[in-house]
C-alpha cells in the first residue's frame, strides 16, 4: 500500500490484528465491521462504546511503543497531525507496518474510507459508507453562491489560532456552505489579531469545543478581539468540535451540524 505521505506499506497478509492511534478512525473501523480485529487503541479512543474495552496503548502523543509492539499488530493506524514521526518511525523500525492517514479534504476522507475498507476486506460495507458521505456532500450543490457567509473559526486562545485552506477543517467548512476568512493565511494553522480578522469582517464565528475548549467564559475575550470590526457585530455560535475534524462516519453529522451553525 501507498499511504498519505507517499510511503510504501508492506503487508504479508490481509490485517486482522490492529491498533489505531486515531479516533476518529477508530471509530471508521467499528463502522467498517472491522472493531473486532483491534487489539490496541489510544485512550482518547471512546468512541464507539465498545472501544472502551479495548487495550489502552497511551495517548496519540505518546504511544507506549513497547505495549504496541508486545501485541503484535499486523498493521498499526496513525495520522501525520495527531501523531508524532518519531513514534511511527519506531515502529517502522521494529518491523511494524504503519499506515499514516493526512487527508485535507472531504472527498479525501471519503476516499480513505474506501482504501482502508479495502485493505481489510470490508469492500462492500466501505462502499455502503463512501456512499452516504458523498450524498451529504451533494446537499452543497444547492447553497447559492452569494449565500456563503464569511466565517472566523478559532481553534486556540492565547494566541488566537484558526485554519487555512490546506486542512480538513477549513474543506469541511467549504463543504457546508461558509467561506473561511483565514483560508489565504500562508500558515495551515495561523496566529490571528485583531486587525487580521476586521480586514475580512466575519458574518459569523464559530467556536468549537476542540482542540480548545471554547465556552461561554471566552466571549469577553472574543470581543475585544472582535472590537475593530465596523459595522453590525458578527453572529456567534459554539459547535461540536468534532464536526470540524473528525474524518469517518460522522463525516455527513458534522456537514449537518456545521450547515446548522451557517444558517443566518
Amino acid at each position: 500500500m501507498i499511504d498519505d505521505l507517499g510511503r510504501t506499506v508492506s503487508l504479508a497478509r490481509r490485517p486482522d490484528r490492529l491498533v489505531s492511534l486515531v479516533p476518529s478512525l477508530t471509530e471508521l473501523l467499528f463502522a467498517l465491521g472491522a472493531g473486532d480485529l483491534l487489539v490496541g487503541v489510544t485512550r482518547f479512543c471512546l468512541e464507539p462504546r465498545a472501544a472502551r474495552d479495548i487495550r489502552r496503548v497511551g495517548g496519540t502523543k505518546n504511544p507506549e511503543i513497547t505495549v504496541i509492539r508486545e501485541l503484535t499488530p499486523d498493521l498499526v493506524i496513525a495520522n501525520a497531525e495527531e501523531n508524532r514521526r518519531e513514534d511511527v518511525e519506531a515502529l517502522a523500525a521494529s518491523a511494524v507496518p504503519v499506515y499514516v492517514t493526512f487527508p485535507k479534504t472531504v472527498d479525501g476522507a471519503i476516499g480513505l474510507v474506501r482504501r482502508l475498507a479495502d485493505v481489510l476486506g470490508r469492500s462492500d460495507a466501505g462502499a455502503t459508507l463512501a456512499a452516504r458521505l458523498e450524498a451529504a456532500c451533494c446537499l452543497s450543490d444547492a447553497t447559492p453562491a452569494g449565500a456563503r457567509p464569511l466565517v472566523f473559526c478559532p481553534i486556540w486562545k492565547r494566541p488566537w489560532m484558526s485554519f487555512n485552506r490546506d486542512t480538513f477543517a477549513h474543506d469541511m467548512l467549504s463543504v457546508a456552505g461558509g467561506d473561511n476568512v483565514c483560508a489565504d493565511a500562508p500558515a495551515r494553522y495561523p496566529v490571528v489579531d485583531a486587525q487580521s480578522v476586521h480586514r475580512r469582517r466575519p458574518d459569523i464565528v464559530l467556536l468549537p469545543s476542540e482542540p480548545y475548549p471554547f465556552a461561554p467564559r471566552d466571549l469577553d475575550d472574543l470581543q475585544q478581539l472582535l472590537a475593530p470590526c465596523s459595522g453590525a457585530p458578527p453572529i456567534v455560535r459554539f459547535i461540536d468540535g468534532q464536526a470540524l475534524t473528525w474524518y469517518g462516519p460522522r463525516i455527513d453529522w458534522g456537514l449537518g451540524e456545521l450547515r446548522a451553525a451557517l444558517a443566518t
